[in-house]
Formats: C-alpha cells, structure tokens, sequence
C-alpha cells in the first residue's frame, strides 16, 4: 500500500511506457534523522561491548544515547513528514495483520515506515529509554548496586541487541521481498518508487 501518491513529473505524457515505469527515487529520510539513526547504532555497539571493561567510555555512549532519545522524541513531533509520530498509532494497530500476511509474502508497499517498522522502532525506543535510565540509575548514590535496578538494566540492554538483531533481519527480508536496498536508503534518504502509467 502506498501511503502518498506522487505527482507525475512534468512532461511525463511525451515518455514511452518503459520510461513512466522506470525506477524513481522520493526524499523520505532527512539528514537529522539519519544522523540521528546512525549515531544511536553506533553508540549501541561500542555500549554492548564496553561495560565493566571500559566503564568511562559506557557511561559516555550511555549519555549520549539519552540525548539521542530525548532529540528523536523532539524530532517525532517537529521533524520532516516520515520523521514525525502522527502515524503511529495505526501503524501499531495494523501491525498484527500485516505480520500475518509477511508470512504469506504480502508486504504492501509503505513510503515511509511500514506496521512492522514502527512495532520495531517503538519497542527499540523503549527498551532503549529503560537501558539508559537504569544505567544512569547505577551509578547514583541511591541506586548504585540495588539489585532491580542492575537486573533491569542488564535485560533491557540484552533485549535491544535482540531487537537490533531482529531489525536487521527485518531490513534484509523487506529489501529481498521489495528488491530495494533499504541500508542505502538510510544512507541516501531516498526509497525507489514506481511511476504510475
């Protein structure tokens, strides 16, 4: 399903058939949120594999990834079209549905995120935000060494690996189902569209 239809280019009356089905790309992702989406990745790798070995440098990327949360939630209400929230909620509504029918190879066709991608980005954000706030917690007089807030830090870090590692997964099936290159667009911004004919 294609959530926005977009405008035949100018001129595309005189183009042969082959032409007006031929590839075209549509500006999705912006520069902030890309930044933002490779930044986080980043600081979630080096805080995976740098806790009791290199606390200073974990507390460091820990931070860093609650100013990355704080900045994507800002961004979620102020940012560019298929950065904002606005479409969460029923995106989260049909995510049921629409993981039945991936099972059948239905993938519909989604501009932006689609209800697999948005189940994904709001529990990575919450497991996230649970991390990175027990991890401030640890280290607090208060709380330093109480053993529910450790353990949840420790789950919650576990379980955005593996939600990382579903995310991929989910990246390369929908770019092998959809024959695009989903990592480029992240890079790039922009996702291929068909021309209507």
């Amino acid at each position: 399903m294609i959530e926005e239809a977009v405008p035949e280019a100018r001129g595309a009356s005189d183009r042969t058939p082959a032409d007006r089905t031929a590839p075209r790309t549509i500006a999705v992702w912006d520069l902030p949120l890309r930044l933002w989406h490779w930044t986080l990745a980043i600081c979630v790798l080096v805080a995976w594999f740098t806790p009791t070995v290199y606390d200073r440098l974990h507390r460091i990327v820990g931070y860093t990834v609650l100013g990355l949360l704080a900045f994507r939630l800002v961004w979620g209400f102020w940012g560019s079209r298929y950065s904002r929230f606005r479409m969460v909620g029923v995106r989260l509504r049909a995510a049921p549905h629409y993981l039945l029918n991936l099972r059948r190879g239905i993938t519909g066709r989604y501009i932006g995120l689609n209800p697999a991608g948005t189940l994904m980005l709001v529990a990575l954000l919450a497991s996230l935000a649970v991390s990175t706030i027990t991890g401030a917690m640890s280290v607090t007089a208060t709380f330093f060494g109480v053993w529910w807030v450790e353990d949840t830090h420790r789950y919650s870090s576990d379980a955005v690996i593996v939600l990382v590692v579903l995310h991929v997964l989910g990246v390369v099936l929908m770019g092998i189902l959809q024959r695009e290159n989903l990592v480029r667009a992240m890079f790039t911004g922009r996702k291929r569209i068909r021309n209507r004919l």
